[in-house]
């Protein structure tokens, strides 16, 4: 059981004093995407946004009228990679979230110089990205 509570448009708190993170999901492989989204459904977050190029997830983050607490990006995407999208995600919303999910370690350090807030390593265990969307709201609340 849920009450509606909202702060700052991205936290949902649950019985119990657990937030919910809200997140946006980047990344051109479907089938990681449906992975992701059922790892965090399963977990009580919620999956508000999905794109599968940079392009795209910079329209429909600029478009977003609730942001999400965490936007998971990937690099290889077609028509824009992730760090490009992630600088221009972050020169219109500083306070954005980016966690990399890359199977590209050699981008590490691209990725963190763009703004990213951590990066994960494909494959990476569950609780990896739990831990990383914990740490993202963590950061929301302070």
């Amino acid at each position: 059981m849920f009450w509606a509570a909202q702060q700052d448009c991205s936290l949902r708190f649950a019985l119990g004093g657990r937030i919910i993170a809200t997140v946006f999901l980047v990344d051109d492989e479907k089938f990681i995407v449906d992975l992701y989204r059922d790892i965090l459904e399963a977990n009580g977050h919620t999956v508000i946004g999905v794109a599968s190029d940079g392009e795209e997830a910079v329209r429909k983050y600029k478009e977003m009228k609730e942001k999400p607490v965490i936007i998971i990006m990937d690099q290889r995407m077609p028509v824009k990679d992730g760090v490009s999208a992630t600088q221009e995600i972050l020169s219109m919303d500083p306070q954005a979230t980016i966690f990399f999910g890359s199977a590209d370690l050699h981008i590490e350090k691209e990725a963190m110089a763009a703004g990213a807030k951590g990066f994960l390593l494909k494959p990476f265990r569950i609780e990896e990205l739990l831990s990383a969307i914990k740490e993202a709201e963590e950061g929301k609340k302070s």
